[in-house]
């Protein structure tokens, strides 16, 4: 019998041992295809564009320069970029967790009035929108149009985040808490100010995370709504100047446009790592509360 038990565990053992190979070989594997698109965008931006067109570049960069960087630098209207994408992600941040996680903590009461019926109209948003064209009016008759709130206002209400925000109030924060503040004189505002926020750490800094990536990323509304350069986000100057070297590449004969192609590429990469660097330095500071707030916020309810 003991023969018997000693021969299935061994069995089981290896059994394990090559599940767990497989797995790692799989995670390593999944690994290398997220990050070696990073990497190569690294090492591409250092890289002589030529060496990356031909498909030179590999590992490690060829024809090491910072001619994209420096011709980055030379734009001017990159630092006005810079400054008002920070503005617009400080200031749109913050407005947008001031009427997510209100609106979210609502919901998550099990006695608020027609609690049902909100849902199903903050849900219905998600699959229904009244399209570009009535949006677009609607911001114009609220004098919005090329002002510095249209990035910040109109679009601050994510139905998806309040949902997130709303499971983890109904399975982090327990009734019998407000119970107890009830006991000792504590009103609502300040039982959500005090002890519910205080509380809410994980889920703040997963939807701040959540809501300056896209405003640091989002350029199309400002294509839509706005005309005044100075106003222009940083992914917004990017795109155009981009899109204005490839057409000059595109419209040029002979050197010309084999220069203005040369530089459009060499500005590809380099586009991508000045307008990504940033946000990504914003990361490590919130992971112990991102990964808590993306479990129970998601998982739960």
């Amino acid at each position: 019998m003991a023969e018997q038990v000693f021969k299935n565990r061994k069995n089981s053992s290896g059994s394990d041992t090559v599940f767990n190979f497989i797995m790692y070989g799989l995670a390593v594997l999944c690994l290398i295809i997220i990050l070696y698109p990073l990497y190569f965008i690294v090492i591409a931006s250092f890289s002589d564009p030529s060496a990356v067109a031909n498909g030179y570049v590999w590992f490690y960069p060829k024809g090491f320069t910072l001619e994209g960087y420096q011709e980055l630098m030379k734009q001017d209207n990159l630092w006005v970029g810079y400054r008002n994408t920070i503005l617009y992600t400080a200031v749109g941040t913050l407005i947008g967790l001031a009427v997510n996680i209100p609106a979210a903590y609502a919901l998550s009461w099990k006695d608020l009035f027609g609690k049902k019926l909100l849902t199903f109209l903050f849900l219905f948003t998600m699959f229904f929108s009244g399209g570009l064209v009535p949006t677009y009016l609607t911001v114009q008759q609220f004098h919005l149009y090329n002002t510095f709130w249209v990035m910040v206002l109109p679009f601050s209400v994510s139905v998806y985040n309040i949902i997130v925000a709303r499971t983890f109030f109904q399975s982090s924060i327990p009734a019998d808490l407000w119970d107890a503040a009830q006991i000792d004189g504590c009103g609502t505002l300040r039982y959500f100010f005090q002890i519910v926020l205080p509380l809410s750490k994980a889920i703040l800094a997963v939807l701040g995370l959540w809501i300056a990536v896209w405003i640091w990323n989002s350029y199309f509304n400002a294509l839509i709504y706005l005309k005044d350069q100075a106003l222009y986000p940083l992914q917004l100057i990017l795109r155009n100047i981009l899109v204005t070297n490839q057409m000059q590449s595109a419209m040029g004969t002979g050197e010309a446009a084999q220069i203005a192609l040369r530089r459009a590429n060499l500005l590809r990469y380099s586009a991508i790592i000045v307008s990504t660097v940033p946000i990504m330095c914003i990361y490590p500071f919130v992971q112990k509360y991102f990964n808590q707030g993306v479990m129970i916020g998601a998982v739960k309810g």
